[in-house]
């Protein structure tokens, strides 16, 4: 993708200040436009994230299936997970706040640092036969306020790593890196408990220990910049700038609730319990879910070619209103595969507009405040997706499938309407917005700076 040029009545200041490194010089403007894949840095972050990625995978697949094979609660292996996501959830506050005022690689490396202590030590714990649930709970909640704190620091840190023109590949290629994790943690997790109950542990302290390592490759120096004397640098001034971006603001609304509609454990969990209603055995069930599960991985794989190819606005609204059509086909279908093969369709979706989306923010939001604004995203985000689970299971126990479907149908078609609005159909590549958030703070007239004024033809994609 081309850079955009800066929209009308924007001040012609270069896009990004000139990166210094260790020794006080600048980068040569030649070595700041290099091809993604040569920038060793960035690189080294993205490999380090992916090890920890398939290392949080590999582990989190393993709590519940320790759980059951020493307790045998399924109640209590739900508990685990619903506190791990909302430690997580509550920790990205904080770690957004940390990230704006620590060195970012530090912070990584001591988030890593613990869940190996933390991994190592309870595998040694499982192979003394110590077991307990409360040591269990205690581990799982442990690592995931680690991974509460990394996530909004790593996101943040693509910024001081990639020049402008390249934030949306750099959010593409992180689309991979997940959903890869994903669809390969939980294999590796199973197969390593089959052999031994403490080597998914085990190894998962490994993977944050390699992840450790390759952090200590990015030789650019990543220390926040210095806040000026009464600028705002609490965690609430995340929300306020998160508030004053009207692009932001309508987008993370549609987020919300398309979450809330279509969180991957809520639709799974729609998934099984109609393929069970329909008297489907759980081999076909399990092909079900790899069927929908799929759409993701396609969509991390595809994210960088179609953002380049098919303009922000047409991305965004399309995405929007699959989700209440889709809906709509899952109520009415009566086959179990196109079941699948829709849910596949709208996760499709997921990893084009996060990556779009992340790159609009690291374009519109200040460095220095890019940790905290990550951190309410992801709170955000991830605060819907259980009010999502607990309304699909209660209403498909009350009424079956197909009010699921309609109730996902009635509320991602909500979510969808601030798509409609002239600065969604207006908006222009995330590069053009690079210099609107020198300060957060949305220009004179309610319009944030740089962005362009509504209404607005839709801008083309290059």
């Amino acid at each position: 993708m081309t850079v955009s040029q800066t929209p009308p009545g924007t001040e012609s200041e270069d896009p990004a200040p000139q990166d210094t490194d260790a020794g006080g010089g600048t980068d040569k403007p030649e070595d700041a436009e290099k091809p993604l894949l040569r920038n060793r840095d960035f690189q080294a972050l993205w490999t380090s994230e992916a090890f920890a990625a398939l290392a949080k995978e590999t582990a989190e697949v393993a709590y519940p299936l320790l759980i059951l094979t020493t307790t045998g609660s399924a109640f209590y292996a739900g508990a685990v997970g619903s506190a791990q996501l909302i430690t997580t959830s509550l920790l990205s506050i904080p770690g957004g706040t940390l990230a704006d005022r620590m060195d970012r690689r530090l912070l990584m490396i001591i988030c890593n640092l613990v869940r190996v202590a933390l991994l190592g030590l309870f595998s040694v714990l499982i192979f003394a036969g110590q077991t307990q649930p409360a040591l269990v709970f205690a581990i799982a909640v442990g690592s995931a306020a680690c991974l509460g704190i990394s996530n909004p620091t790593g996101l943040a840190a693509i910024k001081q790593l990639v020049p402008p023109s390249q934030l949306t590949q750099a959010t593409a290629q992180n689309q991979i890196r997940y959903f890869a994790a994903t669809m390969g943690g939980p294999p590796a997790g199973g197969l390593l408990f089959g052999v031994a109950r403490a080597f998914p542990f085990l190894s998962s302290a490994i993977g944050f220990l390699v992840s450790t390592v390759l952090l200590l490759f990015i030789r650019k120096p990543m220390k926040v910049e210095q806040f000026t004397p009464g600028e705002k640098r609490n965690t609430a001034e995340g929300f306020r700038i998160l508030a004053r971006q009207p692009v932001l603001r309508l987008l993370i609304v549609w987020i919300m609730g398309s979450n809330m509609a279509f969180t991957h454990s809520g639709v799974f969990l729609a998934l099984i319990a109609t393929a069970e209603s329909r008297g489907a055995s759980s081999g076909f069930t399990g092909v079900l879910l790899s069927i929908a599960g799929l759409g993701g991985l396609a969509g991390s794989l595809i994210a960088g070619p179609v953002i380049k190819k098919v303009a922000p606005a047409k991305l965004f609204l399309a995405a929007a209103w699959i989700g209440p059509v889709a809906a709509v086909l899952l109520a009415n279908v009566s086959g179990l595969v196109p079941l699948g093969i829709i849910v596949a369709c709208v996760f499709l979706r997921g990893p084009i507009t996060s990556a779009l989306f992340l790159a609009y923010l690291a374009a519109m939001v200040p460095d220095k405040a890019q940790g905290r604004v990550l951190g309410a995203v992801m709170f955000m985000s991830m605060i819907a997706a259980p009010a999502g689970v607990f309304i699909i299971g209660s209403v498909f126990d009350q009424a079956g499938p197909v009010w699921v479907f309609t109730i996902m149908a009635v509320i991602s078609g909500l979510a969808a309407l601030p798509t409609l609005s002239p600065r969604i159909r207006g908006l222009a590549p995330p590069e053009a917005y690079t210099d609107t958030a020198t300060t957060g703070a949305p220009a004179e007239g309610g319009r944030s700076q740089g962005a362009p004024a509504a209404p607005h033809k839709e801008g083309d994609s290059s």
